[in-house]
């Protein structure tokens, strides 16, 4: 079979062969991808091309996007056609698109895919994602909607409708400076969300197969296009996620970690409401935030860079008296964010919505209790009460309820956590996911 990917990232294997810099942000790639590689090592290895080896009989192409210097440094080295990677022999190809304002629809991105598509002759093509406009451009120039996949990660169209996550009115109102000059004011970015979204249900609704792995993704998108097959997998984490364990003894007390909390749809300002109602159970309750610090002021020229939905993150640590409560730790790595797992003594996923996030997941494979929002397709992930505790989303009221339990229960929390890292362990299995796979790619092929 001559499977055609359609990343989002460029994949490290590609960028170390490449000499450039590169990020793990989807490492589960790379498990699919090393996977393909050895199951080839050991059919040459038996001296058997394919046969009785899963994996093995896939020639795989690899598509993703970059920016202009990339694409330079690319064609500087006589690359920018297309290239074989030396250790796998996957032909891996680049092309050029603004990552940073995924709203805009390059229509030059469809003759660049159907250049790749002329000169790999694909016999499917697999696109991950829906939320950048390649996934669409691929459906279009590929023109073959039964031998197209597409895997859902997030729905924008649906973000959309939660976006706005019960901000207050001046806060969705207000422009800062920032705003103003980046025209990326809160109703601004919803409207992206919206836009697409827009495009996403046209990928969607011109494919024959998508892969989800929740009720949610599974209804949401058969309101779209009811005549695709669905194809249910789960997702295989980040590799470090796999191996160590939470031990209670081993964090540091009321410690709440959340893996991001830049924009409102993640929902970190619920958390910030709640917070007075947890002190006042435990004074020391201290909350943990990674990814982009959107509350930085340490300089003039951060408070110039404050947006909006940053200003009122401060506003609510100042009036709520939370200073000293807070913490952002910046953007990390996989290693840092297992290590801060690991020290926190509950993990939150306090979004408006969500499909199925991985930080969830990878909390989960580690045994770190866990609290959520009852929405999207959380459910389908964690079980409330059995291995978690999930709450309205939104109800700040619950929220407080939910992480006073965790702390209070003790032997409860210790209970669930271990059922939520049981359940993690067999959805999340790199193995089992391979096959299945293997299976929908045999079955589209076929």
């Amino acid at each position: 079979m001559r499977i055609l990917w359609l990343c989002n990232i460029m994949l490290p294997a590609i960028a170390r062969e490449l000499e450039l810099p590169y990020s793990n942000r989807e490492g589960w790639l790379t498990g699919i991808y090393e996977r393909i590689c050895r199951a080839k090592e050991r059919a040459a290895g038996s001296g058997n091309d394919s046969t009785g080896q899963a994996g093995a009989g896939i020639e795989l192409g690899i598509c993703f996007p970059m920016d202009e210097k990339t694409a330079d440094a690319v064609e500087r080295q006589g690359k920018a056609g297309g290239f074989r990677l030396e250790e796998s022999g996957s032909l891996c190809y680049g092309f050029v698109e603004n990552l940073a304002a995924p709203e805009v629809y390059d229509d030059r991105l469809e003759g660049r895919l159907k250049e790749i598509l002329e000169d790999f002759k694909p016999d499917m093509v697999h696109i991950f994602g829906t939320e950048f406009p390649h996934t669409l451009a691929m459906v279009r120039a590929f023109g073959r909607p039964e031998r197209t996949l597409v895997g859902i990660q997030g729905l924008c169209f649906a973000c959309a409708e939660a976006y706005m996550a019960d901000l207050p009115e001046r806060v969705i109102r207000r422009k800062t400076f920032r705003d103003w000059l980046r025209k990326d004011s809160i109703p601004q970015q919803q409207e992206k969300f919206r836009i697409r979204g827009e495009r996403e249900k046209e990928a969607l609704g011109k494919t024959a197969h998508i892969t989800g792995r929740t009720e949610f993704d599974r209804r949401e998108t058969e309101k779209i296009n009811g005549k695709a097959t669905y194809h249910f997998m789960n997702e295989t984490m980040r590799p470090v996620f796999y191996s160590g364990r939470w031990k209670a003894e081993d964090c540091a007390p009321y410690s709440i970690f959340l893996s991001q909390g830049d924009y409102p749809l993640k929902g970190f300002h619920y958390v910030l409401r709640a917070l007075p109602e947890i002190l006042r159970h435990y004074p020391r309750a201290c909350v943990y935030v990674a990814g982009a610090d959107v509350m930085r002021k340490d300089s003039v020229k951060d408070k110039i860079k404050l947006s909006s939905y940053g200003k009122y993150l401060l506003e609510l640590i100042g009036t709520l008296g939370l200073e000293g409560h807070v913490k952002a730790l910046g953007k990390l790595s996989a290693d840092g964010m297992k290590e801060r797992l690991l020290k926190s003594s509950m993990f939150i996923c306090p979004s408006s919505l969500e499909n199925s996030p991985n930080s969830l997941g990878e909390a989960m494979l580690l045994g770190v209790p866990a609290v959520a929002a009852d929405t999207g397709g959380i459910p389908s992930m964690m079980e409330d009460g059995k291995e978690g505790l999930l709450y309205e989303a939104g109800n700040v009221e619950m929220l407080a309820r939910c992480v006073i339990r965790t702390w209070e229960e003790k032997e409860k929390t210790l209970q669930r956590a271990e059922a939520a890292r049981t359940r993690a362990l067999a959805a999340h299995d790199g193995e089992r996911n391979f096959e299945r796979l293997l299976a929908i790619y045999e079955e589209i092929v076929q």
